[in-house]
């Protein structure tokens, strides 16, 4: 069956500095769906607003409109979008391959937030306390990706997938929280190879100078 296309632009609400909101912009891209961009200045408060509220009640960017579909999560719009605009190609109905894929959705959400992504956000926004171990909780995780990346071009295989989606952006921006990729050199391989994807959108780099 081929995929559907939506009757309407998807309303995809975001902040431009997130690497959450770049992987549903590199998918919604990825999938050439038509969509109306909705800023959400979250440094004057804006997810904290009762219009903001009442699509995401923990006040998170982003979420996305479709029609009377409304998904907030990062990882569960790629699934949504991909379920239902993607096709085969994108979620995988094997079992052993749905489950890889949510193993590195759950690193997504876990070695790659609380190390490279929490480091960066440190330092772009001069938080308080000590920048170490998230940057050791990065290069821990970076090391363990650029073994798994050695023997395959992509992290689920041969093929782009939302596996990279999810885990791209925070990782390419690694340097913006102090942690570099110079040691890395099949995770900067793989970088490249997404980058060089047809088309592919690329991540607002933030102003502060990297370390």
């Amino acid at each position: 069956m081929a995929p559907s296309t939506p009757t309407r632009p998807i309303r995809f609400h975001r902040f431009p500095l997130s690497g959450h909101c770049h992987r549903v912009e590199l998918l919604l891209s990825l999938l050439e769906l038509p969509v109306e961009v909705v800023e959400v200045d979250l440094l004057r408060g804006a997810q904290r607003s009762p219009a903001f509220l009442s699509l995401n009640p923990f006040g998170q960017v982003p979420v996305i409109e479709d029609g009377d579909v409304v998904m907030a999560d990062s990882n569960a719009i790629l699934v949504y979008l991909a379920a239902t605009y993607g096709g085969a190609r994108w979620l995988p109905t094997d079992g052993r391959e749905l489950g890889e894929l949510q193993r590195w959705f759950s690193i997504a959400a876990g070695p790659l937030a609380f190390g490279a992504a929490a480091a960066r956000v440190h330092q772009l926004y001069a938080r308080p306390g000590d920048i170490t171990p998230a940057r050791q909780r990065a290069h821990a995780l970076l090391v363990t990706m650029d073994a798994h990346l050695a023997a395959r071009r992509f992290l689920l295989g041969s093929e782009l997938s939302l596996a990279d989606v999810a885990n791209y952006g925070y990782t390419a921006h690694a340097p913006e929280g102090g942690v570099r990729l110079d040691e890395y050199p099949h995770v900067r391989a793989w970088l490249a190879r997404i980058e060089a994807t047809p088309r592919f959108v690329p991540m607002l780099r933030s102003p502060v100078p990297q370390s």
